[in-house]
């Protein structure tokens, strides 16, 4: 990606038009020389490959760096306006696309190791399954049955399993779907080593989240199952009503941070707020996913952990994910820490986050790496070009952190650091 906007604009309009368009000319996946084209540029800086080898190849290489694992993401989805033609439940075209999604899941656990986690999108099980998530209705037997299958395998190789947010028309029904599950695999036992196996996704740019998030907690609790959360910001926001998101970046930034402070020390506040009971409201166990490019939220959440193990309070589960080819000096900053914290240097893989130490938190960093064709990727490039209309200043923000660290380097090679 570039820093520049002009460039950015352009890379825009480019995946748009080929994502909307129906022929085969603009179709990378049936155009090798426009397939080409995308792999050298778009593709190789965000996505992990194509197959397994290329994948398992990124993999190992975020590994031998010193992340803690991956989140290992299949592109497959299907987003509302795209044009698609009505599809009904138990037809040719509604079964070849559940199989499509079976298929793809299946294989992005196998190439799972444990501790990793899997990333999905519900709307990859095709047309009919978003018309479902929007009018909240359960998924077809045949759906079903292949989420069963992906989370059993998921459940006995240790993988913790990470429905994505989409579009918020689709939310409720996406909510539903993976609470039931979180309800059936995030107790004893199913759940490795006490780790929750299913997950729910929560975009702090949304008003509803903090209530919503609330009253999951408390059905967590009351109902006895370990409750998975992963927040994210949101990316969504080009195509999501504007009067559910909240009227400033700032705004955000203390919904996530506020949000995060709560989960993490397991205690109501002004964000996070108590929903019928009163701030003595019993806290359910849980793990936490905080999936940011940011910084500052990532430096709050740290020293609150450290504070935490200074005085040797209970520490939630707690991994820090950044996307592939994103925020690289961000998730640097989480390998450096915890290698000091270790006594070792970054880059000396899994090893240097595995134990504890008393008194001191080592941070757990992941990152996410999509994978699947090139056509199938499309929707996910587009949302790295476009999320949150802030990527040019993240990116010149990179760029310095990358001139600086090249030049630092340069003066120690000649003496003058």
């Amino acid at each position: 990606m570039s820093s520049s906007p002009t460039l950015l604009n352009a890379s825009f309009a480019i995946l748009t038009r080929l994502l909307n368009s129906k022929s085969a000319l603009l179709n990378p996946d049936r155009n090798p020389v426009l397939r080409f084209v995308l792999r050298k540029t778009f593709y190789d800086q965000f996505c992990a490959g194509e197959n397994r080898a290329e994948v398992q190849r990124s993999i190992q290489y975020a590994k031998a760096l010193g992340y803690q694992g991956v989140v290992i993401e299949y592109a497959l989805e299907v987003l509302g306006g795209e044009g698609q033609e009505k599809v009904e439940a138990d037809t040719a075209r509604s079964n070849a696309d559940v199989e499509e999604w079976r298929t793809g899941m299946l294989e992005t656990v196998r190439m799972a190791e444990e501790g990793d986690f899997v990333a999905l999108k519900w709307s990859g099980l095709g047309s009919y399954a978003l018309e479902l998530l929007r009018r909240n209705q359960p998924p077809t037997p045949a759906m079903e049955n292949a989420i069963y299958e992906v989370c059993d395998l998921a459940a006995a190789k240790g993988v913790a399993v990470l429905p994505g947010a989409e579009e918020e028309a689709s939310n409720v029904g996406i909510d539903s779907w993976s609470l039931k599950l979180q309800s059936k695999y995030n107790r004893p036992p199913t759940m490795p080593e006490g780790k929750p196996v299913m997950y729910n996704t929560y975009q702090a740019y949304l008003k509803s989240t903090p209530a919503k998030l609330a009253k999951h907690l408390v059905d967590a609790e009351k109902e006895g199952y370990v409750i998975g959360v992963k927040m994210v910001r949101g990316a969504y926001l080009a195509s999501e009503p504007r009067e559910r998101i909240w009227p400033t970046i700032e705004k955000t930034h203390e919904a996530y941070d506020g949000i995060a402070e709560a989960l993490l020390r397991r205690q109501w506040n002004d964000v996070l707020k108590p929903v019928g009971e009163g701030d003595g409201q019993a806290w359910p166990e849980l793990a936490v996913v905080l999936a940011t490019h940011n910084q500052v939220s990532i430096e709050k959440a740290q020293a609150l952990r450290d504070g935490q193990a200074a005085t040797g309070q209970k520490r939630v589960p707690l991994a820090f994910v950044q996307l592939w080819g994103m925020a690289d000096e961000v998730s640097c900053e989480i390998l450096q820490a915890a290698g000091k914290r270790k006594g070792l240097p970054a880059g000396e893989g899994k090893a240097l986050m595995t134990s504890s130490t008393v008194n001191l938190d080592v941070p757990r960093a992941f990152k996410c790496v999509t994978w699947g064709t090139t056509g199938q990727c499309l929707n996910f490039l587009l949302r790295r070009a476009a999320e949150n209309k802030d990527a040019a200043a993240r990116t010149e923000d990179s760029r310095r952190a990358m001139q600086g660290e090249l030049w630092r380097r340069l003066r120690g090679v000649f003496g003058l650091s």
